[in-house]
């Protein structure tokens, strides 16, 4: 018999033989199930796209995310031609060169930023501070304007989307600089999702949304009103990282894993890229928004965007049974139940996405830059605060005070 490492080392191996280039030209244009109703696309050659909320717009169903800069201009070129044309920014992305490169694009191309549906975002919810933010953004990207723009990071939809914030955002899209408004939300989506949905003046949402969250019922609900709502969704954290190293082997190392693999490799497409078309399966959210630094990154979400392979009720049972063996190692953003079980103030979701971009991105400068924000008692509660309680309450059984501690030390 053979040895089952070995066999996963030899079916690795050959994945990554295989090379970006051969996995694109093995991906044929087509219409799946759900896009047959949804989904615009008149060139073959580029990523379809779908109606975003009530806007009237038709955005890509992948967008490029903010982390490219100034020196990445190639990827910038070679997401326009793909019709990667959403692009999303923040001003504090890449500490503000992000927009910067952005805007070093459209200084050298500027026919090109009426075809680019252009997302930015701010985090506060203070009137006078968004103007501030806004015109600062506005001269980073050389353009007067932006097509979306969002509060970032929302966590209380009533506190923040005020009845002033409305009001700035009527005027700013009376003054042309932005085209329509919303935020994005990182943790306890669905209640903002549903609070937006009765407000009547959000256009877009940005949130965490991928094949762990799609079945839950909550999500689902909030996807619903949204839709009613006329708001158009974007997903993000599609591939729904683990929050800790010793976590990670969970995601490669067991039989449902490999088996998982092969049956998407088959296909014509790799597990990441499987995440991808799991999303795009809803037909109501518009478009996923995905970090892509670099050209291979860029090329193989392009080629999943396009691809026909059918995605069958079979992949989907493969995702749901990895989603369950593996949900200890995933923070699913349900603040509201663990943070509710401990003495002490403790972030607890914002500290495991900050280990998150560490352990899975590998990005420690963000997350150790962002776990400096919190106010300095955080860490004396964070060693002092008995977690036994959110991890008995956590519907993803996820070790929360070990992570945190690991965090604590990887970040301090």
């Amino acid at each position: 018999m053979t040895d089952r490492k070995s066999t996963r080392r030899t079916f690795l191996q050959t994945v990554g033989a295989m090379g970006v280039g051969s996995m694109v030209a093995a991906m044929a244009p087509f219409v799946n199930a759900a896009d047959k109703h949804s989904t615009k696309n008149s060139d073959p050659k580029t990523v379809p796209k779908r109606p975003f909320g009530k806007t009237g717009v038709d955005v890509p169903i992948l967008s490029l995310g903010g982390v490219l800069r100034t020196s990445d201009q190639m990827v910038f070129r070679m997401a326009f031609k793909m019709g990667v044309t959403y692009w999303d920014t923040a001003d504090s992305y890449g500490w503000g060169k992000n927009e910067k490169a952005i805007g070093k694009y459209f200084a050298r191309s500027p026919n090109d930023r009426k075809k680019v549906f252009l997302v930015t975002k701010a985090a506060t919810s203070d009137p006078t501070k968004l103007s501030q933010k806004l015109n600062v953004s506005l001269q980073k990207m050389n353009t007067p304007y932006v097509d979306m723009y969002f509060v970032h990071y929302v966590k209380n939809v009533k506190d923040e989307l005020t009845a002033e914030v409305k009001a700035w955002a009527e005027k700013a899209k009376a003054e042309g600089k932005i085209r329509f408004f919303g935020f994005s939300a990182h943790k306890n989506m669905e209640n903002s999702m549903l609070a937006a949905s009765k407000l009547g003046w959000i256009d877009g949402i940005m949130m965490s949304y991928n094949y762990r969250l799609i079945v839950k019922d909550e999500m689902k609900r909030a996807v619903d009103a949204c839709v009613k709502a006329g708001i158009g969704l974007t997903a993000m954290k599609t591939q729904a990282a683990f929050s800790a190293n010793f976590y990670a082997s969970i995601g490669s190392e067991t039989d449902n894993a490999l088996k998982m693999t092969e049956s998407f490799m088959k296909k014509g497409y790799t597990a990441k890229q499987a995440k991808l078309k799991a999303v795009w399966e809803n037909p109501n959210i518009s478009s996923i928004c995905s970090a892509m630094p670099n050209l291979t990154i860029l090329e193989a979400n392009a080629a999943a965007a396009m691809n026909k392979a059918e995605f069958s009720a079979h992949d989907k049972h493969l995702l749901d049974q990895y989603a369950h063996q593996t949900a200890p190692g995933y923070c699913a953003g349900c603040a509201d139940i663990c943070e509710s079980a401990v003495d002490y103030s403790v972030p607890i979701s914002d500290i495991l996405r900050y280990s998150m971009y560490n352990c899975s991105y590998g990005d420690r400068e963000t997350a150790s830059a962002l776990f400096h924000t919190l106010p300095l008692d955080i860490k004396t509660n964070l060693l002092k605060t008995d977690f036994s309680d959110a991890e008995n309450r956590c519907p993803q059984k996820m070790r929360i005070g070990k992570v945190l501690k690991t965090a604590l030390e990887d970040l301090a």
